[in-house]
């Protein structure tokens, strides 16, 4: 897919978000599809064979029409990436409700995020944009908040929370996707005695929780700390 800009009916390249713009350019036949057919096309392509499969050429064929008249609508690959993620972040809604504890509702919204990227693995390829965080994903990030407002912290240790929670998350979600763990079969630990004395230790108590929720549970509580009161 060709990252040349084209005429969006305002004389040439146009620099603003994708989300500001108009649906199609202003030139042109009467359009046969939208924006969102389009968008939902690549959003399938990508879930099925990966973000690489993703072109105009494809997503026209999918279609029933050439990739040149898909132009119309987007400007460049990068303006098809912010859509996509975008739409796909707004299956998230509707958020739940943030009744009860703050932390439970951090969590539920922290599982909702993996099995997200589980539906959608390409997504881990292009959240790190920052062009595309469009109205689906400040949508999300307001509800963090929302769901942190009984929290009596300051709003840039909030920030830096949902932040860190949505790495987490990824990790995590790359985890899942990555090869095989590494094993010790085969490995002699005589000369590992550290190692070797820890496979020894007596099998400790099952945990409570798996271990995304007490690593979320865990990072979320250390970060969102009251302010400490001013010193005389």
């Amino acid at each position: 897919m060709s990252d040349a800009p084209t005429d969006s009916g305002r004389g040439g390249s146009d620099r603003r978000p994708i989300w500001a713009r108009p649906e199609r350019g202003t030139r042109g036949p009467v359009p046969a599809h939208s924006r969102n057919a389009i968008v939902t096309a690549a959003v399938a392509l990508a879930d099925a064979e990966g973000l690489a499969a993703v072109s105009m050429r494809a997503i026209a064929a999918a279609l029933g029409t050439s990739a040149g008249s898909l132009y119309r609508y987007l400007s460049s690959r990068d303006d098809l990436l912010d859509l996509m993620t975008d739409q796909v972040v707004g299956e998230l809604q509707p958020y739940p409700e943030a009744d009860g504890d703050w932390l439970d509702g951090m969590l539920l919204l922290a599982r909702r995020q993996l099995a997200l990227y589980q539906r959608h693995p390409w997504l881990l390829e292009v959240m790190h944009r920052t062009s595309g965080i469009g109205p689906q994903s400040l949508a999300w990030f307001d509800n963090c908040l929302r769901v942190l407002e009984p929290v009596p912290c300051a709003v840039t240790a909030k920030f830096e929370a949902i932040a860190m929670m949505t790495g987490l998350v990824s990790l995590f979600a790359r985890s899942q996707t990555a090869s095989p763990p590494f094993t010790f079969d085969g490995v002699d630990l005589a000369v590992y005695p550290h190692l070797a004395a820890a496979f020894t230790q007596p099998p400790a108590p099952t945990p409570q929780g798996d271990l995304f929720e007490r690593t979320l549970r865990s990072l979320l509580a250390g970060l969102l700390v009251p302010e400490p009161p001013d010193r005389p």
